[in-house]
């Protein structure tokens, strides 16, 4: 009787942890994107207690209305994330490799020391970052200046030309420590064995990386690579926090856009900017996955 019972409870609990899975699922999922994107299909705002749906004539405001420069914002948003995807990857994994075949003398420390950017509150990040990049009184264009580098001190975060860049740049700083622990465990998963063989047959180092370092490290460069993807489309709070989408429109991203029409009631426009975005990284992230396991690779 008491193996009965148990066996029983046995079944009854996970049946407990699927149902409240289903809950959550259904609450914050299913019901709010079914929600949003039937809303995005309307003219919902502030300024009317009446909703009507207008076909996609929201998405054709998006691509086409050129009062609206959601175009530009969409632009800034793939080379945000084209860019950071480039950067943040070769850094790390420079930073990897030499933290785990070159720098071996407190390597921990300084991996520790790299990855603490990743963890500041962007808050702190914002705020520190918006000093340092003053074009007068940053600490930055002082440095330059005293060393006779003038020319190249700029308004990092007020010049349309340098804006985003600077963002970029400072996001790159917080963000590739975190990318660059991924990519060490990924290093240290490739048994030496291979590299032994390698050395015995003549290879030299790059011949090493090129041909076991790298078609290895695969999965975790794919993992970083989808992890960057999906944090660019979405990037708002170092943007938000570094220049709020100015000078101008120079770093507004679909995002901040997104933030923006929602607080001047627009709701309509703005849900269908997400649900525009969010059916682009389902896409991405499904392609890339899928071309993972088209090549033989998995997580």
């Amino acid at each position: 009787m008491k193996k009965n019972k148990l066996r029983m409870k046995n079944t009854i609990y996970p049946s407990y942890f699927v149902f409240g899975a289903l809950v959550l699922y259904l609450l914050f999922l299913l019901v709010p994107g079914v929600m949003g994107f039937y809303y995005s299909f309307t003219d919902w705002s502030s300024y009317s207690t009446d909703v009507h749906f207008v076909g996609a004539e929201n998405f054709y405001r998006i691509f086409f209305d050129s009062s609206r420069h959601y175009t530009v914002y969409i632009k800034n948003t793939v080379i945000f994330t084209v860019v950071t995807i480039i950067l943040k990857t070769v850094i790390a994994l420079l930073l990897a490799l030499l933290l785990t075949s070159g720098i071996k003398r407190f390597a921990n420390l300084h991996r520790a020391i790299i990855f603490l950017p990743a963890v500041l509150p962007l808050l702190v990040v914002g705020l520190v970052f918006k000093s340092i990049l003053h074009p007068s009184t940053g600490i930055l264009n002082l440095f330059l200046r005293t060393v006779g580098l003038d020319f190249l001190a700029q308004r990092w975060l007020v010049d349309v030309d340098w804006a985003l860049f600077s963002v970029i740049g400072v996001d790159t700083w917080k963000g590739v420590g975190y990318l660059m622990v991924i990519l060490i465990a990924g290093l240290q998963a490739i048994p030496n064995d291979y590299y032994e063989a390698a050395r015995i047959d003549g290879a030299n180092a790059l011949q090493a990386l090129w041909h076991i370092t790298l078609p290895l490290l695969m999965p975790a460069i794919m993992v970083v690579t989808v992890l960057n993807l999906l944090y660019g489309l979405k990037v708002f709070d170092i943007v938000w926090v570094l220049t709020n989408g100015g000078p101008g429109y120079a770093t507004e991203t679909v995002y901040t856009a997104v933030f923006k029409d929602f607080s001047k009631g627009y709701y309509g426009i703005a849900t269908a900017l997400s649900t525009m975005l969010f059916v682009i990284m389902v896409s991405f992230g499904y392609f890339v996955i899928w071309l993972m396991h088209k090549e033989g690779t998995d997580f």
